[in-house]
């Protein structure tokens, strides 16, 4: 992010919301009305803050909450048009309802809980400026990484060919780029297979894969029934 905002390509702030509040205390949280446990962010600082920015048409103002929906490489690429994006920290126990009512998204990185959205924004801002074309040297690089058609990323090797007993598949070495692009087409999709099922209901399959997927199935199967 810091070579992007070096090259001229993004800009990023970091605004306090006490520099925002009304009263002499600089006072951004408050009791919740009808009782309950926590402090939630008040409306007023939030409210003038976003107001201050002056945001283009197309812009986005997120909420980071655990409540929201999860971000992925999907939203990533979407938010990296937009000409610009606030990320509304939550904090405490919530924020007054007024706040997420003036935000277009309301994003969580997963279904945990932080003490503040700070460092969802951070993830979320890297996952989307890596996006936003000349931030990486090499643009090749974004359409065969993981996530890029719904998959996970094939497994990739360096030098040496041979550690201890741990061999570069042939493949690999073999200088032949149909084979090479057919077998890590195959280890992507038995990767997501074995990780991250839920992402092939999403994912762009085409007829060869699903016979690869079933294929890898099928030898599972064989295995277990072996083992049990």
């Amino acid at each position: 992010m810091g070579r992007a905002v070096g090259a001229g390509l993004i800009e990023f702030q970091a605004l306090n919301i006490r520099n925002f509040a009304t009263d002499s205390h600089k006072t951004t949280d408050d009791r919740p009305f009808g009782g309950g446990a926590g402090m939630l962010l008040k409306p007023e600082p939030v409210l003038k803050l976003i107001d201050s920015l002056n945001l283009p048409t197309g812009s986005r103002v997120v909420l980071t909450s655990p409540a929201g929906k999860t971000f992925t490489q999907e939203i990533a690429h979407e938010m990296s048009n937009a000409p610009a994006i606030a990320f509304i920290c939550g904090h405490y126990e919530g924020v007054d309802e007024r706040i997420s009512e003036v935000c277009t998204d309301w994003l969580s990185i997963g279904d945990f809980v932080m003490t503040g959205g700070e460092f969802a924004a951070l993830c979320m801002a890297d996952a989307i400026t890596r996006l936003i074309p000349g931030v990486l040297g090499k643009e090749d690089s974004l359409n065969f990484e993981s996530f890029s058609e719904g998959l996970l990323e094939y497994p990739q090797y360096t030098r040496p060919a041979e550690l201890d007993d741990k061999v570069v598949p042939e493949v690999l070495r073999s200088g032949d780029h149909t084979r090479i692009a057919k077998w890590r087409r195959e280890q992507a999709l038995r990767r997501t297979l074995l990780l991250r099922p839920e992402l092939l209901l999403d994912a762009n399959l085409t007829k060869e894969d699903k016979e690869i997927l079933k294929t890898i199935v099928e030898q599972m199967k064989s295995v277990t029934k072996d083992l049990f």
